[in-house]
């Protein structure tokens, strides 16, 4: 089939613009899989026997796990799996966020991960996620999301003239939003009861709520030809637009039809602060589908530990390329360039899972569609983060290799990647669903 870039990142921009937080990823993966023919499940109910075929999903808070199980894929057969993560870094409400100070209104914030804070200084901000209501003894969940309404203020230089030599803020002083001003009541919960998607609600039937601020400037291409993609959450929507366009497309080739394995995409919550939830990659959540897609196919225990070894897990997560202004922040010879394809991350310490085997299938899958790739390390000096890769390697015994699109300024409340990139991305997952 072919693929257009970019029509791919017109797609990605209304992917990131559904998607201010966790919950709205997760919900807009499964709007999208509805229409490409997939059923939800629930993992409170019992499946029937023919769930390990055909396509399926589970929704799990502000994670999703889809999987598609041709009608030829016998036991032990294993899986490929696409793993990425719904949320980015962000700043989220604390109790009692309705701040008044002085004559301004403001929100209470604590910072959620590791956002480069001065990106957000004079930004306007939405708020958005779930709301939490009880009636009756049924709790029941709300997505939000609102106009923007809100802004971090930035000093004047006027009255901070060492500003430009190296800008300083307090997380706990310095962040909190304003979002009214004079006798407005300033109850943000109140505010957000009458703004969430399925009409207004009585605020004081909310009992619990998991709020963030995104900004809301939309997402754009530059450039001398237009080939950069700017955005918000690009880490790691990205990579969750990537595997959802991947898995659909693959669903509806005849490479699908004919397949031996199950493809799964696994998008998780929680990557920025640890991924340690029930709803993160530490969490049991892909052990649990894995498991009872097992039982549905009437696997033994040891056919089940075969399909296992038999897997190959894709951990997609954004990366860096070579920042041209701080160019020694970079491996000296290992230099990552825009539009030459996704990152191979490699990391001696495993913080990225790749080793020889999974840099072989990574290439195979990229030969197989004709797609470049590159890889990236560290500079000595400057340690790398980690992701869902060794996390997945290491519960599930799962052979993982790390890769991901570059970026530059990641964890900006505005990244940037080239049009690209991210369609060769896409392409390299497809290829991988096929080997």
């Amino acid at each position: 089939m072919t693929f257009d870039a970019a029509q791919n990142i017109d797609d990605l921009a209304s992917f990131v613009q559904a998607a201010p937080t966790s919950f709205h990823a997760a919900a807009e993966a499964a709007r999208r899989l509805n229409t490409a023919g997939f059923t939800a499940l629930n993992e409170e109910e019992a499946w029937a026997s023919d769930v390990a075929t055909g396509k399926h999903y589970v929704v799990r808070d502000g994670a999703i796990i889809a999987w598609a199980g041709a009608p030829t894929a016998a036991k032990a057969s294993g899986y490929r799996i696409l793993g990425a993560h719904t949320d980015s870094p962000s700043f989220k409400l604390k109790p009692q966020s309705s701040v008044r100070s002085f004559t301004w209104n403001q929100v209470g914030v604590e910072v959620y991960g590791g956002p480069l804070l001065n990106s957000w200084l004079d930004r306007e901000l939405c708020i958005a996620g779930r709301l939490v209501t009880a009636i009756d003894g049924t709790l029941t969940s709300h997505l939000v999301k609102t106009a923007p309404v809100a802004r971090i203020p930035q000093l004047a230089i006027h009255l901070d003239r060492d500003a430009n030599n190296g800008l300083k803020l307090d997380k706990q002083g310095n962040i909190y939003p304003v979002w009214g001003a004079g006798d407005s009541t300033g109850d943000v919960l109140g505010y957000l009861a009458s703004h969430t998607e399925n009409g207004a609600i009585d605020p004081e039937k909310i009992v619990g709520y998991d709020l963030l601020l995104a900004d809301t400037q939309a997402p754009r291409v530059f450039g001398e030809n237009q080939e950069f993609f700017a955005s918000g959450r690009l880490d790691n929507l990205s990579s969750v637009h990537a595997g959802l366009t991947a898995l659909t497309r693959f669903t509806a080739s005849d490479a699908y039809a004919s397949a031996q394995h199950t493809v799964i995409l696994a998008a998780f919550d929680h990557e920025e602060i640890g991924s340690e939830s029930r709803s993160g990659a530490a969490g049991s959540f892909l052990e649990d589908i894995l498991v009872r897609l097992s039982v549905a196919r009437g696997e033994s225990t040891e056919e089940h530990r075969r399909s296992i070894a038999e897997s190959f897990c894709l951990s997609s997560d954004a990366g860096h390329l070579l920042h041209p202004n701080y160019a020694g922040h970079h491996d000296p010879r290992v230099r990552p360039a825009p539009a030459a394809g996704p990152l191979l991350k490699i990391n001696a310490n495993q913080r990225y899972a790749t080793d020889a085997l999974g840099a072989g299938t990574f290439a195979l899958a990229c030969q197989k569609t004709g797609v470049p790739y590159q890889e990236f390390v560290s500079n000595n000096n400057v340690p790398c983060g980690s992701t869902i890769g060794p996390i997945t390697a290491t519960r599930l015994g799962i052979r993982t290799v790390d890769v991901g699109l570059g970026l530059l300024s990641m964890h900006s409340a505005r990244e940037m990647c080239h049009v690209d990139d991210a369609a060769y991305l896409t392409r390299a997952i497809e290829g991988f669903f096929a080997l």
